[in-house]
C-alpha cells in the first residue's frame, strides 16, 4: 500500500480592520481548489487560513468604533469565518487566529530562537513607515512622498529604541535558498522581482513597537515595554497552526522527513511578495526551521481600470455577488468561484465589474453548464439512456493545477463543455435515434459519458454542481429546476 503523502496550505491571514473583500475570496477559492485536487489525487491535505489580529490598523479601528480591542477583532474574525462556507470551502480547514494563546507562545518562542541565533538586536533608530502596509519605506519606495499602495495616507516618521531583526546577515543564505530553488516563487516574474529586491541589500528592520505607543500585540520576551512588530508575529501562524514546536502536525505537514520531496505551499497576493518570499524564508532561516516550498504570487482584482476603493467606489464585496445570484440559483457560492477562477487571471490582475460578472454567468453558466446537463439528461430519460457504470473517476494530475494555474485549468474545462456541445449541435444524436435507434443511442451514450467526465472533473472548481450533475446521471433524471436560471 502507498504511503498517503503530506500536502501543507496556506493563505495569508487578512487583517480584521474591515470587511472581507473580492481580493480575499480570490484567494481564499484558489487554495481551496489547490487543495480540493491535491487531496483527489491522494495527498493527506492541511489547508490554514484564519486572521491576522494585531497591529496599528487594528488598533486604530478598535478606537473608531468605540470599541474595546479585543471585542473589536472578534466581532470582525466572525465575519471573515462566515464567507468560507460561503464560497464553498471545503469543510476540515484550519482557522487560526493570531490572538489565541498558542499561536502568541510560538511567536515569542520564534522570537527566542532567532535571538538566541544572533539575529535581534535593539537600537535607536527613525524610519518612514506605512500604517496601511505596515512596512518602513524607503525614499525610492514613496511617490511624491506617499506609499503608491495607500496614497490616502501619510507616511509616520518613527523615532524610537526598538529591537531589530538583522536581515542584512541573511542576504548570502536567501540568495543561496532561491538559487537552490528555482520555482520557490511563482510566478517567474515575480520571484525576478524579489531577486532585484535582494539584489539590492538587505536593511535590518524594526520588530518591536514601545507598549506606551501601540499597546495592542504580542510581549516581547524578556521586555515588558515592547510589543512584537506585527509581521514577525503574524509571520509565525504558518508554522504555529501547525503545533510548533512540539505539534505532530508541523512535523508531519512542514518537516516531513528530509528524505521526502516536501509540499508547503503558500498563496498570497503581490503586495505580500516582500513579506512572504523575503522576511518569512529570512526568519526561517534565522530560527533553523525548513523553507517554504512554494510561494504563490496572486495579482490584484481591479474593476473599471481601476484600482477598487471606497473613494471611486467600484469595490465589490463577495457577499453581495453571493445575494445577487440566490434568486436564480441553489448554488450562488459556485458562481462566485467561477466567476473568480474563469475571469481573473492567475498571476496578472485582473478586471471585474458587475456587468463582466452577469455576463460570464450567463454565457459560461446559464447557457453554458446549465443548459448542457438539462439537454443531455433530456437526451438520455427521453430515450432510456443510462451508464451501467458510475464509479467517480481516479483524479489523475492534471499539469495546470500542478503548476497553480488555476484559471487555466478551469478553462481548459470549459473547452471540453464546449467541445461536448459542439459535437450535440454537429452530429445531432436527438434526430438520430429517430431513424437510428442503436446508433442515437450510442450517441446519447457517450454524450453521458462526457457529461460524468466533465462533472468529475469540475468537482474541484464548482463543488455543489459537480455534486447536482453527478446525482441527475446517477439516478437518470432531469433537474428539478435549471442549475442557473436566467438574469432579469
Amino acid at each position: 500500500m502507498n504511503k498517503v503523502k503530506p500536502f501543507y496550505i496556506t493563505t495569508t491571514l487578512p487583517y480584521v480592520n474591515a470587511e472581507p473583500h473580492i481580493g480575499h475570496a480570490l484567494e481564499f477559492v484558489r487554495a481551496d481548489v489547490i487543495a480540493r485536487y491535491k487531496e483527489s489525487v491522494g495527498y493527506d491535505v492541511f489547508f490554514n487560513t484564519g486572521t491576522d489580529e494585531h497591529g496599528t490598523k487594528i488598533l486604530e479601528g478598535a478606537e473608531k468604533e468605540g470599541l474595546p480591542v479585543q471585542d473589536y477583532v472578534n466581532k470582525n474574525a466572525a465575519r471573515f469565518k462566515e464567507l468560507y462556507p460561503k464560497l464553498g470551502i471545503k469543510e476540515g480547514f484550519h482557522f487560526i487566529r493570531t490572538t489565541e494563546e498558542h499561536h502568541m507562545q510560538a511567536a515569542q518562542e520564534m522570537w527566542r530562537i532567532c535571538d538566541k541565533n544572533g539575529y535581534i538586536y535593539k537600537k535607536e533608530y527613525e524610519a518612514k513607515y506605512c500604517v496601511g502596509c505596515e512596512l518602513y519605506k524607503t525614499d525610492s519606495e514613496l511617490e511624491d512622498g506617499k506609499c503608491p499602495i495607500h496614497p490616502n495616507r501619510s507616511i509616520d516618521i518613527i523615532k524610537e529604541e526598538n529591537y531589530f531583526f538583522a536581515f542584512s546577515k541573511l542576504e548570502d543564505k536567501l540568495r543561496s535558498l532561491y538559487e537552490h530553488n528555482p520555482e520557490l516563487v511563482v510566478p517567474e516574474f515575480r520571484f525576478n522581482e524579489i531577486k532585484a529586491f535582494l539584489e539590492r541589500g538587505l536593511e535590518d528592520f524594526s520588530i518591536s513597537r514601545l507598549k506606551s505607543k501601540m499597546p495592542w500585540g504580542v510581549p516581547v520576551p524578556g521586555d515588558d515595554d515592547h510589543v512584537m512588530y506585527v509581521w514577525f508575529d503574524a509571520l509565525t501562524n504558518y508554522v504555529s497552526t501547525l503545533g510548533w514546536p512540539d505539534g505532530d502536525n508541523y512535523k508531519k505537514y512542514w518537516e516531513q522527513g528530509e528524505q521526502e520531496a516536501r509540499e508547503v505551499v503558500q498563496y498570497c497576493g503581490k503586495d505580500n511578495l516582500r513579506q512572504q518570499s523575503a522576511i518569512w524564508q529570512a526568519m526561517l532561516l534565522a530560527s533553523g526551521l525548513p523553507h517554504t516550498t512554494s510561494i504563490i504570487i496572486n495579482g490584484f482584482i481591479i474593476s473599471g481600470g481601476q484600482k477598487m476603493s471606497k473613494s471611486t467606489g467600484n469595490g465589490i464585496n463577495p457577499f453581495d455577488i453571493l445575494d445577487m445570484f440566490k434568486s436564480v440559483t441553489d448554488y450562488p457560492e459556485d458562481v462566485l468561484r467561477f466567476i473568480l477562477l474563469h475571469e481573473v487571471p492567475s498571476f496578472e490582475d485582473g478586471d471585474l465589474t458587475i456587468d463582466s460578472i452577469k455576463t460570464a454567468y450567463t454565457a459560461y453558466l446559464a447557457n453554458g453548464i446549465g443548459n448542457l446537463t438539462s439537454r443531455i439528461m433530456r437526451m438520455a430519460i427521453t430515450n432510456s439512456v443510462s451508464l451501467s457504470a458510475l464509479t467517480r473517476n481516479t483524479k489523475e494530475k492534471e499539469n495546470n493545477l500542478e503548476k497553480f494555474d488555476t484559471n487555466v485549468a478551469i478553462k481548459n474545462l470549459m473547452q471540453t463543455m464546449r467541445a461536448l456541445d459542439e459535437y450535440i449541435a454537429t452530429h445531432e444524436p436527438f434526430k438520430v435515434v429517430k431513424v437510428d435507434q442503436e446508433k442515437g443511442k450510442e450517441m446519447i451514450s457517450f454524450c453521458l459519458r462526457g457529461l460524468l467526465d466533465f462533472s468529475n472533473q469540475l468537482e474541484v472548481f464548482l463543488p455543489k454542481t459537480s455534486a447536482k450533475i453527478l446525482e441527475c446521471i446517477h439516478e437518470n433524471k432531469m433537474p428539478e429546476k435549471p442549475l442557473f436560471g436566467r438574469l432579469a
